[in-house]
């Protein structure tokens, strides 16, 4: 009888504990240094009347996509998508077979493409995302997203998002933050799909777009995207987005890239407790390993200035136990 009451103390002792231990947040982070100072800095600004809490409204944390949330090679993904749209509209545009940078878009040259710099693959922009209303481009992208498949993971591309970012995006709401993206890519691209991959409904995305114009037509409004750029959401742009999107400057931001530095920079150098982290690719066997070389998602400046600025730099090969979501 003794032994049978010291086993069931033992028992609910157990389950108390249970009880009063949450279960890990962030379970596809290893323990280690990235893991505990994003645990540190968010019961630091959540702890009611800790000396670093912040109020929620002003919670508002900011994330890159293409590398941050989800893979961006062989090629920005929004760019596959370009180039597939490229293949579909060709039948009208029997000119693209000759014409740069058509023709090595319809062929797959992508050396040929990567020469023509940015002003080719803004053409290529251009002519496969404009000329509709934003209901229909998002028709389109959905659609595309159903069928296209990455070519090393012949996986869907809104499979290839990060297991342990969406842990993360869960922490932060859990905890009061409003998460948004702010990304190069295009907003439009982005609103499509970004709800139903990280929770991130469309008017929490940031990102370039191109110009939209009022029409009225056959007496029914509309509005239809133009061939020409409106606004680059990338580098130095990403601050001004956050301004003009936000409105108000957030206390964490997460990046990969160079293209991101100015976003981290900006945040981090407000007043009050801040945390900027940059993902490190250099997981080849899961993933892909690049940095300062990389003719994608290229990091040389913030591996050399984020430590010293306070930033986490977080190993993927290291400090992640999976990169994707387990099918």
């Amino acid at each position: 009888m003794t032994i049978l009451r010291a086993s069931l103390a033992t028992l609910l002792t157990a389950v108390s504990l249970a009880h009063a231990q949450p279960a890990d947040p962030l379970p596809s982070w290893n323990e280690g240094h990235a893991k505990a100072r994003i645990v540190a800095f968010v019961r630091a600004v959540s702890e009611q009347g800790g000396k670093d809490f912040v109020p929620p409204a002003e919670r508002i944390a900011v994330f890159d996509n293409d590398g941050t949330l989800w893979s961006e090679q062989p090629a920005y993904f929004q760019l596959l998508f370009a180039l597939d749209r490229v293949k579909a509209l060709a039948p009208k545009h029997p000119e693209w077979k000759e014409k740069q940078p058509f023709k090595a878009a319809l062929e797959g040259d992508m050396k040929a493409l990567a020469a023509s710099g940015e002003k080719g693959l803004l053409t290529l922009v251009m002519a496969t995302h404009a000329g509709t209303t934003p209901g229909e481009f998002r028709t389109i992208v959905r659609e595309w997203l159903v069928t296209a498949r990455h070519p090393r993971f012949k996986r869907p591309y809104t499979e290839l998002v990060y297991q342990p970012m969406l842990e993360l995006l869960g922490y932060l709401r859990a905890n009061g933050f409003k998460t948004f993206i702010v990304s190069g890519g295009g907003i439009e691209f982005l609103r499509a799909w970004s709800e139903e991959a990280y929770g991130i409904p469309p008017e929490q995305v940031v990102g370039s777009s191109i110009k939209t114009k009022y029409v009225v037509k056959n007496g029914v409004p509309a509005l239809v995207r133009q061939p020409a750029v409106n606004f680059i959401d990338d580098k130095e742009g990403k601050p001004v987005g956050i301004l003009q999107h936000i409105g108000r400057r957030p206390i964490a931001a997460f990046g990969n890239s160079d293209g991101d530095f100015q976003m981290l920079e900006w945040v981090t150098a407000g007043p009050g407790p801040r945390f900027g982290l940059i993902l490190h690719h250099d997981d080849a066997q899961r993933e892909y390993a690049y940095d300062r070389k990389s003719h994608i998602g290229r990091l040389a400046r913030g591996l050399d200035e984020g430590p010293r600025r306070g930033w986490t730099i977080v190993s993927m090969k290291k400090d992640w136990t999976q990169v994707y979501p387990k099918r």
